[in-house]
């Protein structure tokens, strides 16, 4: 058998390596391939993942505001349906107010002849009452007349301060009460007190008492009373100006007219 030359096994050694580690370099590349894809892969999912995520939380946020959307649509739809009760309601009352307001002025073109007539008649009645305070209430009644000229005072107090003259009126029938002025006796005229007791009886007295008299509605004039009348007179006069406890006097009073 012949050997082979020496050198020809060494490059058949050499050729043998390097099949052997051909294929040994060819499979790591393959698996850092695969592994570098799988790496890649991987990423991929993690990123895909986080805008799962992302979406997720997203999709959940605008989920939790759509609840408060309509929650908040709720409460608008019952504020709207409040507001709109109270609109409903201000227009019937506006719609009462107008129909008031005709009403009234229907009712003040009839109150101010009404309060005409009232003034006439309580001019009337002073001028043929007893004659107290005569001037008060005689200018009482040209106050009430000039108020209804004003443009400036409303017609509901207008009607108000009539009222209250006639109540004035009213009130003069049921005190006792007593004031200065001046009459004229046996043709001079002088200083006297008048005594009123309601509207039962009217009277004077001088201030030195040597002159009195009462007031007889029947014959419209003035009787002349005595020295005794004259100080009970005045003993009334005086317990009003105390001011103190009642006490009785005895004055005369003209009996009730029959109608």
């Amino acid at each position: 058998m012949k050997r082979k030359p020496l050198g020809a096994w060494a490059i058949t050694g050499a050729l043998l390596t390097a099949f052997v580690v051909g294929p040994a370099a060819a499979q790591d590349a393959n698996v850092n391939q695969v592994l570098a894809a799988e790496a890649q892969r991987i990423e991929r999912a993690r990123q895909a993942q986080r805008q799962i995520d992302q979406i997720a939380e997203q999709t959940r946020q605008r989920f939790n505001d759509y609840q408060t959307v309509l929650k908040e649509i709720d409460g608008l739809r019952l504020y709207n349906d409040l507001m709109q009760a109270r609109i409903d309601d201000q227009e019937r009352q506006i719609a009462e107010l107008r129909a008031s307001i005709d009403t009234v002025t229907v009712i003040e073109r009839q109150v101010t002849p009404l309060m005409v007539r009232m003034i006439d008649g309580l001019e009337k009645f002073i001028e043929l009452d007893v004659p107290f305070r005569l001037a008060e209430r005689r200018q009482r009644v040209a106050n009430l007349r000039a108020l209804l000229q004003r443009s400036d005072v409303t017609t509901a107090e207008q009607f108000r301060n009539v009222m209250q003259a006639w109540q004035i009126e009213n009130d003069y029938g049921r005190f006792a009460d007593f004031y200065v002025g001046e009459l004229e006796i046996g043709g001079v005229t002088r200083e006297v007190e008048f005594l009123m007791l309601g509207r039962v009886g009217f009277y004077y007295v001088t201030p030195d008492n040597t002159a009195a008299g009462a007031w007889d509605q029947r014959s419209r004039e003035w009787v002349a009373l005595t020295r005794a009348d004259a100080e009970q007179i005045r003993q009334g006069l005086n317990v009003l100006k105390s001011g103190g406890a009642p006490q009785l006097f005895m004055v005369p009073i003209a009996p009730p007219q029959e109608n």
